[in-house]
């Protein structure tokens, strides 16, 4: 039981932290899952790893309620045509990793979901922060009201990278504003912004399917998932305060070097064991 909670705990720290700096919290967890061999079964976990990023998810809507909010009475009549603008926006740029999820998520699980093609995106999108940093453009696009709609549909294109294991969704968000000429805080932004839908329905179709075989969960399972799912919420307030203070003054070129040595380090471990 107590063993459980342990690492319930841990993986909801590392979900907090990873799921949005672009450093892949897929990617960590694999390997955390086979560093650390947990005490869950095969099927609770697989439930467990996925249902955790609630509590990530309604950081986001704690720290960006306003803004996302439609219906304020402090919001005059364009305001609120903005932000329901903004949600068309995030609905749109969902959609692309809405139908590759569905139509690949079996194939990617079985193929992909291992620490050889963890190590591979870890370093090869590692690379591409580094040389993305060292472009001297200054940005097109300075504020999320300024992200048009084409933008958001190529958002959310790069947003499907991410399903390969090791490639982090907001890394590739992230990336794929960054190559569009969002400045940082922005694109930052906007990538948390897409995590509410994909996420959500991420966790719901998960559930779905586990309940839906007849299965349950025991007392001590449900501890462990809401431990967890607390643990994620808790560490994501601090993580994305920090991640949008940090992309206001510098680059993201420490995640990059990150993402290189953490990506060499999975593959020494292949080679030794």
């Amino acid at each position: 039981m107590w063993r459980g909670v342990f690492e319930a705990v841990l993986f909801g720290v590392l979900e907090g932290v990873t799921e949005w700096l672009p450093v892949s919290s897929t990617g960590h967890l694999i390997l955390l899952e086979r560093w650390l061999s947990p005490c869950f079964d095969e099927a609770f976990f697989s439930l467990f790893e996925v249902v955790i990023q609630l509590g990530a998810i309604l950081a986001v809507v704690l720290l960006f309620f306003a803004p996302l909010w439609p219906f304020s009475g402090d919001k005059s009549r364009a305001e609120r045509r903005d932000t329901w603008f903004l949600w068309g926006k995030i609905v749109l740029a969902t959609l692309p990793a809405v139908i590759a999820g569905l139509l690949l998520e079996e194939w990617l699980d079985q193929t992909l979901y291992n620490a050889p093609t963890v190590a591979a995106t870890l370093i090869f999108y590692g690379v591409l922060f580094l040389l993305l940093e060292k472009r001297q453009c200054p940005p097109r696009v300075s504020a999320l009201s300024e992200i048009g709609v084409r933008d958001a549909l190529l958002i959310g294109c790069f947003q499907v990278l991410s399903l390969v294991p090791g490639t982090s969704r907001s890394g590739a968000t992230i990336l794929g504003g960054r190559l569009l000429g969002v400045d940082r805080p922005a694109a930052a932004a906007f990538s948390f912004y897409l995590a509410i839908p994909v996420m959500a329905g991420a966790s719901a179709l998960k559930a779905v399917k586990f309940f839906a075989v007849g299965q349950m969960l025991s007392t001590k399972e449900w501890v462990w998932l809401l431990t967890g799912t607390l643990t994620a919420f808790l560490v994501s307030l601090v993580t994305i305060r920090f991640l949008m203070e940090f992309v206001r003054r510098r680059s993201f070129s420490a995640f990059g070097v990150y993402r290189i040595f953490l990506g060499a380090a999975v593959l020494l471990s292949l080679l030794i064991s």
